[in-house]
C-alpha cells in the first residue's frame, strides 16, 4: 500500500508539472538558469526550518526541493536530454555501487567504515589525474567549503592522529594570529586569521560538533537576546544609540538574566 502511495504521489506531482510547463505563462517562462538562484533560496529555507525543528516547515520546505527537482527534470525532457525517471535511476544505480556493504559483497560495521569506502569508490569513478577535493563545490559558503574539504580529506587518512594535537594546532594559529596583529600587517592577520578558524572547524569535527550549526544557534541567540534588550529600553523610554558601554551591558546583563 505504502509503495502504491508512493507512486500515486509522484505521478501526480509529474503531471501537474507537465500542466503548469503547457498552461502557466511564469512556468513556461523558466529555464534551468532562472531557477537556479531561486533553488539555493529553498535550500536555505529548508536549513531554517532544520534548525528550528520545525517538522511541518521542513515538509513543506522539502517540497519546494522536490518542485525544482521535478522542474529541472521536465525543461530538461523538453530538450531531450533526460527525464525525471532518468534522475531517479542515475541515483539508484550510485547509491547501489557505493554501498556495496549492502549491495554486494564488502563488509562495513562502523559509519566510519562507511564514509572510508564511500571516498575510495568515488576516486576510482573520477579521473585519477582530478585531485580528492576536485568535489568540493566552489561556490559553498566558506565555513561548509571548510567542513567538506577536512572532511574529503580525512577520507584519505589525511588527518591529525588525535583530538590533543588537533588543539595544539589551534593554539599554534592562535599565537601565528597574535604575532602578525602585533606587528599591524593586516593581510597577513587575514590569513593567519583565516588558518585559526580552518583549524577550530577541524577540532569541532574532532568533538561531533558542526561548526555551522553551531555558529547559525549563536546567531539565532544573539539575535533574540539583542531583540529583547531593544525591547527593554524602549519600555524605560531610552533610545539605544543614546546608551554608554555600560548602560548597554547592564541591559544585555537584564536580558539574560530573564532568559
Amino acid at each position: 500500500m505504502q509503495n502504491e502511495k508512493n507512486h500515486q504521489a509522484i505521478d501526480r506531482l509529474l503531471y501537474i508539472m507537465q500542466e503548469l510547463r503547457q498552461k502557466c505563462p511564469w512556468d513556461r517562462k523558466q529555464t534551468l538558469d532562472t531557477l537556479r538562484c531561486l533553488t539555493i533560496e529553498e535550500v536555505f529555507e529548508l536549513s531554517d526550518a532544520i534548525v528550528e525543528k520545525n517538522m511541518p516547515e521542513i515538509k513543506k520546505e522539502l517540497g519546494d526541493i522536490l518542485l525544482h527537482i521535478v522542474f529541472y527534470s521536465q525543461i530538461a525532457k523538453e530538450n531531450n536530454a533526460f527525464d525525471f525517471a532518468d534522475v531517479c535511476n542515475s541515483l539508484c544505480e550510485k547509491l547501489i555501487y557505493r554501498h556495496p556493504h549492502v549491495f554486494g559483497d564488502a563488509h562495513a560495521s562502523t559509519s566510519e567504515e562507511v564514509k572510508e569506502t564511500w571516498e575510495k569508490i568515488k576516486l576510482q569513478e573520477k579521473d585519477r589525474k582530478k585531485s580528492v577535493l576536485s568535489g568540493v563545490p566552489k561556490a559553498l559558503p566558506a565555513m561548509i567549503k571548510a567542513y567538506r574539504i577536512q572532511d574529503k580529506a580525512h577520507g584519505v587518512h589525511f588527518d591529525y592522529p588525535n583530538i590533543g594535537e588537533c588543539w595544539e594546532k589551534v593554539k599554534e594559529e592562535m599565537l601565528e594570529f597574535e604575532a602578525e596583529k602585533d606587528k599591524k600587517d593586516k593581510l597577513k592577520m587575514e590569513e593567519e586569521f583565516g588558518d585559526l578558524l580552518f583549524a577550530l572547524i577541524k577540532y569541532a569535527n574532532f568533538l561531533g560538533i558542526q561548526a555551522e550549526d553551531a555558529l547559525e544557534k549563536t546567531n539565532r541567540k544573539f539575535i533574540e537576546r539583542f531583540t529583547k534588550m531593544e525591547e527593554f529600553v524602549l519600555k524605560d523610554g531610552k533610545s539605544l544609540p543614546d546608551l554608554s558601554v555600560s548602560e548597554m551591558s547592564k541591559y544585555w546583563n537584564l536580558t539574560k538574566d530573564h532568559e
